[in-house]
């Protein structure tokens, strides 16, 4: 698939057949004849509880939106299933939507996709002003104990499109609430496009991923969220609005300094579209609204391509905050892109310091489902 394609179009357009990074707009058929389009997971007329709601863009289910199935959902522990189909929104989930889950019917995260293209400098249509990063995501999820199975979440704004625009980050989701759980889901954007935040500076909110997918240019995986990603991965992307190194960052976290976990990224792969070395592995991110924050990050047993600057694999995001003085760290990883030229550049953990660095020390007494 060629990297400048407007994202929008693939949607339209439907996957390419074969390509591994392609988004299907359609459902899935198996001998010729259409599945239920809920799959395994009931109907409204078979629901498979009381609380459970199904969302289907063609008026097969409760609701043909996800926002107004979210509006509808009040308490907690509501359950919705959502058919194939992409459904241009935004959603925004209230922090009282405690213990919702979202279940894409078909066992392809591909096939269920949450789009939209606000970017920070977009105009509101109200001339308020302009949306900020946080008001550009496709969808905010504030809630505690969400849980998503099997969804892309995307924004497909693009840069080419809006050439006069300077606030060009584009988020995907913004996460901020506690026991977060992603399961076989797909992030997909430009600048920003995971935002694993908090509801708060003094708020902890463990979030996990797992076996999900992740892809961007600058700083696509950022925020102040306890976050674990598991056996995912993490894809670089094109820039063809610059001919030199760095395109970008992959992460860029903002962990409080009294908060003792930031990301830990475990077990995980990281490749390139962009040619050797043009992207670094991290930077920190030390926002104005927390001058006193120390950005954590590790990165242990995990695959690094050559697209990662082996040399120097993190950099600044502000003179005044330098990576050094920051937790960052490393173990046990291998690829190309983690290869150690210049040890200085490279913090490693011993053995002993690893130990407390896993899943379980950062989830504490939460255990997500896998």
């Amino acid at each position: 698939m060629p990297s400048h394609l407007s994202r929008r179009n693939v949607l339209l357009a439907g996957a390419a057949a074969g390509s591994a990074l392609a988004l299907s707009a359609a459902p899935a058929h198996a001998h010729g004849r259409p599945r239920r389009p809920f799959g395994r997971y009931g109907s409204p007329s078979a629901r498979l509880t009381s609380t459970t709601l199904y969302v289907h863009p063609r008026g097969a289910g409760d609701f043909t939106g996800l926002q107004a199935a979210v509006d509808a959902a009040t308490g907690t522990g509501r359950t919705l299933v959502i058919a194939p189909g992409v459904y241009r929104e935004t959603v925004s989930v209230p922090a009282d939507r405690t213990g919702m889950t979202w279940i894409g019917a078909s066992e392809d995260p591909r096939d269920v996709v949450v789009v939209f293209d606000n970017a920070a400098g977009t105009p509101k249509p109200d001339g308020s002003g302009t949306y900020g990063t946080s008001g550009s995501a496709t969808t905010t999820l504030r809630p505690d104990g969400f849980t998503a199975r099997r969804i892309t979440f995307a924004n497909d704004w693009l840069r080419a499109d809006h050439p006069g625009v300077s606030g060009t980050q584009a988020v995907a989701v913004k996460v901020m609430g506690d026991r977060s759980a992603f399961l076989d889901c797909r992030f997909l954007g430009h600048q920003d496009t995971l935002y694993a935040d908090s509801a708060s500076l003094d708020t902890v909110a463990r979030q996990y991923f797992a076996r999900c997918y992740a892809e961007g240019d600058v700083d696509f995986v950022f925020g102040r969220a306890t976050a674990v990603f598991e056996d995912c991965d993490f894809r670089t992307l094109i820039r063809p609005d610059l001919t030199s190194a760095p395109f970008g960052f992959v992460f860029a976290p903002s962990t409080a300094v009294a908060n003792p976990h930031g990301f830990l990224v475990t077990r995980s792969r990281i490749s390139s579209e962009a040619p050797d070395g043009f992207y670094k592995l991290a930077r920190p991110w030390v926002p104005s609204s927390d001058p006193t924050a120390r950005p954590m990050l590790t990165v242990r047993d995990t695959h690094l391509g050559p697209g990662i600057d082996a040399v120097a694999p993190y950099t600044n995001m502000a003179s005044g905050h330098p990576w050094q003085d920051q937790r960052f760290a490393e173990y046990r990883n291998t690829g190309p892109g983690a290869v150690i030229t210049v040890p200085a550049n490279r913090p490693q953990l011993t053995p002993a310091q690893a130990a407390a660095h896993t899943r379980q020390a950062w989830l504490g007494d939460w255990r997500p489902q896998a």
